[in-house]
């Protein structure tokens, strides 16, 4: 049994059901230009539907700084909602008051209704109690849908728990589930690859993953740090050099856990960053003083799939090169795709997250052949910290 409170538990016929939803999508030209989030809360909303329950849908969008704004609200959201559902979506111009008392009142059984953004209100990211009594006056059942905001306490996302009784959503759930097969209680061996700009941005996830992981793959411009705190020059790589001292304590730390530190061999140069640079491939330990390393090499990347056709467990967050740009995406590309194969093959429990990550896996084409992919940027990221998640704490059975 999950420790969580689910849609497995909760009695729905009859009774209005605030989701909260993650519908903050990006948009192009005034309109919704990928639904994948959309797509990801369909499955509770149609549950909860299906069940006799009215569906209240609660969401923000953009960052509004608790003021209406029309360029701002989710009305145009609601066409593209509908379509992946495939049920009709009432709208109300107000997620409190009384065009949102009057918008569910007139709600029938299995109805589906959007409330315009939360964050119109200052109250909902203070997470203001009046505000929240406000919320949860419209509805006898809370449900949470949207992890990718769980690591905030905003009244919609935190909360509303408090007040109703709360499950996880089926979006949720499997957001949980995946980050706690892969880190809280996961199959061994584990392999974590982090990978990113900075080292900075990363500090709290390394020294966590340190004490939980069997081997940490560090890639991207945060490699380049470990390797000036290994006394290797990195000629005008990005790099961290104030951070080399917090760089060393990471790798004393793994060595005193037995976290072996998995960083390149061998790595691909350039004098420039720009697509189809000219480039050479040189020893780690042997970058020129005016190169830059933009991907690891061909031995490094064998090295990383050696580890993974270990691994029990694979947690990934971050790029191994400047995947953004050819050719230096060739290494996260064919890890990537050699992770794919091995969950298949292998049943490799892999789990990623962050959006660097995810547009990584849709440009190798294995986005969905991970074991889970999370949308969730700052959530994914602070769980991987080990952080306690706010909009998570609360589904809690003991809560």
């Amino acid at each position: 049994m999950t420790a969580f409170r689910t849609l497995d538990d909760a009695d729905l016929s009859g009774k209005r059901v605030l989701v909260r939803v993650d519908l903050n999508v990006p948009m192009a030209d005034g309109k919704v230009s990928d639904d994948t989030r959309i797509r990801a809360v369909a499955p509770t909303i149609t549950e909860v539907a299906d069940n006799g329950g009215k569906v209240i849908l609660l969401a923000h969008f953009g960052r509004p700084k608790g003021k209406p704004n029309p360029d701002m609200s989710l009305g145009v959201v609601v066409p593209v909602l509908s379509s992946v559902i495939g049920r009709p979506v009432a709208f109300a111009t107000d997620c409190v008051g009384p065009d949102a008392a009057e918008a569910v009142a007139k709600m029938q059984d299995g109805d589906v209704l959007l409330l315009e953004n939360t964050r119109f209100h200052a109250g909902e990211e203070k997470n203001e109690p009046d505000f929240v009594s406000a919320l949860a006056g419209l509805g006898d059942v809370y449900v949470s849908d949207a992890f990718s905001a769980s690591h905030r306490a905003h009244a919609s996302t935190e909360g509303l728990a408090h007040k109703l009784p709360a499950y996880a959503g089926r979006a949720m759930q499997k957001e949980i589930e995946a980050l706690e097969s892969a880190l809280a209680d996961p199959e061994r061996p584990v392999v974590a690859v982090i990978g990113g700009a900075k080292v900075s941005s990363k500090i709290d996830v390394l020294e966590n993953l340190t004490a939980k992981v069997d081997a940490l793959v560090i890639g991207g411009g945060m490699a380049n740090t470990f390797l000036l705190a290994k006394g290797i020059a990195v000629g005008k790589s990005l790099c961290e050099p104030d951070l080399v001292d917090t760089a060393t304590k990471i790798m004393a730390a793994a060595d005193r856990t037995g976290c072996a530190i998995v960083l390149p061999v061998d790595v691909v140069v350039a004098t420039e960053f720009k697509e189809h640079a000219a480039n050479r491939i040189v020893e780690a330990d042997a970058v020129p003083a005016d190169g830059m390393i933009l991907d690891i090499g061909p031995r490094s990347i064998a090295a990383v799939n050696a580890w993974i056709d270990k691994a029990r467990t694979l947690v990934w967050n971050g790029p191994l090169g400047a995947f953004e740009i050819a050719p230096f995406d060739i290494a996260t590309v064919a890890v990537a795709r050699h992770a794919a194969e091995r969950t298949h093959s292998a049943g490799l429990n892999s789990v990623a997250g962050g959006g660097e990550t995810v547009a990584a896996l849709h440009k190798a084409g294995v986005a969905d052949d991970f074991a889970s992919v999370s949308t969730a940027g700052g959530a994914f990221l602070e769980w991987l910290e080990g952080k306690a998640l706010p909009g998570v704490e609360v589904l809690r059975r003991n809560a």
